[in-house]
């Protein structure tokens, strides 16, 4: 079983996953417009070129995202996208990254439990965690 991520965004979903790819060194493995899509009577038509539905690769990891359509798009809350580094300057390079204009909910430092952790929402809105393990450590947070 794999369990994939799946990020809602408010209109500026393709925005967001060429800024994954800069900040997180992402790779989009593809991006559905609604346009040219059953679901494509479901939205205004102003959102023809909105994201239906797109496959983002962040490491190893695939993540999911889209448009959500009008009036259906909520905050994400109770959750966040937890990033796992081995090195504490890239960990600190990529939370800089995603918290420019965006909102830090805690900076980025060393803790009891990493040799560097930080806690912020970006400016699409999407909660992250970026977690450097100590060296030595086993597992991962």
């Amino acid at each position: 079983m794999l369990v994939n991520p799946y990020l809602m965004f408010n209109g500026n979903c393709a925005e967001a996953l060429k800024f994954y790819e800069q900040a997180l060194g992402a790779k989009i493995e593809m991006s559905m417009p609604f346009e040219g899509s059953p679901a494509c009577d479901t939205v205004p038509a102003e959102w023809a070129q909105k994201v239906l539905h797109a496959s983002l690769l962040i490491g190893e990891t695939r993540v999911m995202a889209s448009d959500a359509p009008p009036g259906h798009y909520q905050q994400p809350q109770g959750i966040s996208v937890s990033l796992s580094l081995q090195d504490p300057a890239k960990g600190e390079q990529i939370f800089n990254a995603l918290s420019e204009n965006g909102q830090v909910q805690m900076p980025y430092q060393p803790t009891f439990w990493a040799a560097g952790f930080g806690m912020c929402v970006d400016r699409f809105g999407i909660p992250w965690m970026v977690n450097v393990e100590q060296a030595g450590a086993h597992g991962s947070a």
